[in-house]
């Protein structure tokens, strides 16, 4: 199977198309505000700038001149003000198009990511059923009996129940304990054999060297008559 998603690439780019798009609209609804700001300027200049009422013709005239200037600019401020609205709403729909370009790649990607970890759990499955039954091949092979196994593996990692825990605990004593006395029972026996090996060894020794003997009987005798 293979691990890495191949549309990684496309999905970065989309990425990186939906972040320029998002500075788009930011960038336009900048513009708004600068807009905005301009538009507020050119309609207080134009309140500020009151029609003359007494001067020349030529005076006049040219106030006249300066107020419609200065409500051209208002007019074109606010036409400046209703485009950049209108760029906004084309730049979000864009950034809105963009990211559900990515979001489809992405939810690719997590279905891919999915795949690859319920690939895994299998994998690791069959690694583990694999491990059990050679397991339990190897130990039917060493003629390991599972009842005994269990006990020493409740022994060893304390699983069971406490009356289990306890009935193991309490064969084990019994184990020492037997082995002690066998062992105590071998040494009483051993020196019962040594002595009984000594004592032959004596009689043996008697018998074959007579003069032992005779010394024996003269000894013997000459306790009679001291006693005597």
């Amino acid at each position: 199977m293979n691990r890495l998603f191949r549309l990684g690439p496309v999905l970065r780019a989309r990425k990186a198309q939906e972040d320029a798009a998002r500075g788009a609209v930011i960038q336009s609804r900048q513009e708004i505000r600068e807009a905005q700001q301009l538009a507020k300027r050119r309609a207080l200049d134009l309140a500020g700038a009151d029609a003359p009422t007494e001067g020349t013709a030529r005076a006049m005239v040219a106030s006249m001149v300066a107020r419609q200037s200065l409500a051209a600019g208002l007019s074109g401020a606010h036409r400046m003000v209703t485009d950049a609205e209108e760029l906004t709403r084309e730049k979000v729909a864009e950034l809105a198009d963009a990211a559900k370009r990515r979001r489809a790649v992405e939810m690719m990607a997590e279905r891919h990511a999915e795949t690859v970890r319920h690939h895994d759990l299998k994998v690791d499955q069959a690694n583990l059923d694999e491990l059990a039954v050679t397991t339990k091949a190897r130990n039917a092979a060493r003629g390991i009996d599972a009842q005994t196994e269990e006990r020493a593996n409740s022994m060893r990692t304390g699983s069971g129940t406490a009356a289990d825990r306890e009935n193991v605990s309490r064969d084990a004593a019994l184990a020492v304990q037997a082995t002690r006395t066998h062992q105590i029972d071998l040494a009483d026996a051993a020196q019962a054999i040594a002595a009984r090996r000594g004592d032959l060894v004596t009689a043996v020794a008697q018998q074959t060297d007579p003069t032992a003997e005779l010394e024996d009987e003269g000894e013997t005798d000459e306790s009679s008559r001291s006693r005597a």
